[in-house]
């Protein structure tokens, strides 16, 4: 069984202006609340470094490979946390019509492990969420 958090947010800007925020790791830890020192490389199978800071966590490293990616629309990666334990983190942009895009941003835990933290930090998980997309969307449109 998988488990998801999402948080999907309007932001008024166009698929570009969102993508170059999401594709330059090195610029994450200006907007990013969440996922800070990002660095690696997008492409299939390349391997993206950062640090996770779940609100009331201590900060933990995170080396992950990027399983899909398409410029413009999304960015997916996953992370193995040990036996039986799973966690695919990804971004996705929808242009709904030229500088008018919804952008999602979320977590899908997978294996036995990965659904008891879902249901043990699902409250911090989902606030995660909500930071991530509120602090892009500022960002985003604030370099307009």
């Amino acid at each position: 069984m998988n488990f998801r958090i999402e948080r999907r947010i309007g932001i008024q800007a166009p698929a570009d202006r969102i993508w170059e925020s999401l594709a330059d790791l090195s610029y994450w830890s200006r907007w990013n609340p969440i996922e800070r020192d990002a660095s690696g490389s997008i492409g299939f199978g390349s391997e993206i470094r950062l640090t996770e800071t779940l609100p009331g966590h201590s900060a933990r490293p995170v080396i992950a490979r990027v399983g899909d990616w398409q410029p413009l629309a999304q960015l997916v990666w996953s992370e193995k946390r040990g036996m039986m334990f799973n966690v695919v983190r990804y971004f996705e942009i929808d242009e709904l019509k030229p500088g008018s895009c919804i952008a999602a941003n979320g977590y899908i835990f997978s294996g036995l492990r990965g659904e008891l933290f879902h249901d043990k930090h699902k409250f911090v998980l989902k606030q995660a969420c909500e930071q991530v997309a509120d602090a892009l969307k500022v960002s985003v449109e604030s370099r307009a």
